[in-house]
């Protein structure tokens, strides 16, 4: 099914917290390889989401948000957005509702100094009105940064979608897929179990919560009918741990619920989840305890 002008590459998604990027990615692929939450700094590592069509394959690498590091957490962050940074193209995503920031001009001095083609992506345009107002928006920008071009998106509608793969896909190289066309996403299932269990913590805790969870996977069992899985979710203070188990654990039920219904839908089979809380404090500072909750580097994810 290949053709002789068959394109392949990295493409690397950039921006400031909370701009849509997880969004973005699911939207790309048409299915959820990366966790969404109302929250600033939701995506903890770079996650790779591979689109495979006809005449092209797209590594898309989703990255946490372009912020100033505070904690060690913090910095291994950023140092994954670097890292991930160098790419065939580089997708420079920002809110367009939002006008730019001190923030942003930091996200875009680490932008200006790739060599790869830039675009900007305009997303949220799905709540501008009227649409004239993009313009400006774009007018903004185009102040800021010699951009490749520019693309108004709705992450959330699809709106765009579209003429983002084609920009995309133009200036992409020469070259066969880089992975079979099955497949999607660099990261394991126990992962993503963890992953999609944090994203419903995220979703249903206070405020105080959502920075200071981590989730590792203790055992993941999988036989041809059931996968048991068993997990602890891991706090920085004694405070937050009674917000996440809930009066008579009703808040870590409901996490639970959410959680293992995305996970059979993931699998394909029926799941039995549980979870246990854990107060560890001060894990954001802790390098042997980061270490463990990354999956590139252990198996206890």
């Amino acid at each position: 099914m290949r053709t002789k002008k068959h394109v392949s590459g990295f493409v690397s998604i950039l921006g400031r917290p909370n701009a849509g990027k997880s969004t973005l990615l699911n939207a790309l692929l048409g299915t959820k390889v990366a966790i969404v939450a109302p929250r600033p700094q939701t995506t903890r590592n770079a996650i790779q989401g591979v689109l495979t069509l006809p005449a092209a394959q797209v590594v898309f690498v989703d990255t946490p948000g372009i912020h100033k590091s505070t904690t060690k957490l913090n910095k291994r962050m950023m140092d994954s957005v670097r890292a991930s940074a160098a790419a065939d193209v580089v997708l420079f995503l920002v809110d367009a509702t939002a006008r730019p920031s001190d923030e942003d001009a930091d996200a875009l001095d680490l932008v200006k100094k790739l060599d790869a083609p830039v675009i900007a992506v305009l997303n949220k345009v799905d709540k501008i009105s009227p649409k004239q107002k993009v313009l400006e928006v774009i007018t903004r920008y185009q102040e800021l940064h010699d951009f490749a071009t520019f693309v108004p998106i709705s992450a959330l509608t699809g709106d765009g979608l579209d003429t983002l793969k084609q920009e995309i896909i133009s200036r992409l190289p020469l070259g066969p897929a880089m992975y079979p066309k099955d497949y999607l996403t660099d990261q394991p299932e126990r992962f993503l179990a963890a992953e999609m269990i944090r994203e419903q913590v995220l979703k249903l805790t206070r405020e105080e919560v959502p920075h200071a969870v981590a989730v590792m996977i203790e055992k993941f069992e999988d036989t041809p009918k059931l996968v048991r899985i068993s997990a602890t979710i891991y706090v920085e203070r004694q405070g937050q741990k009674t917000i996440v188990i809930g009066a008579g654990g009703s808040m870590l039920k409901r996490v639970g619920t959410e959680a293992r219904k995305q996970i059979e839908e993931m699998l394909g089979k029926k799941v039995f989840l549980e979870t246990f809380v854990k107060v560890q404090p001060n894990w954001r500072e802790d390098p042997e305890f980061l270490q463990a909750t990354d999956w590139r580097t252990t198996s206890g994810v």
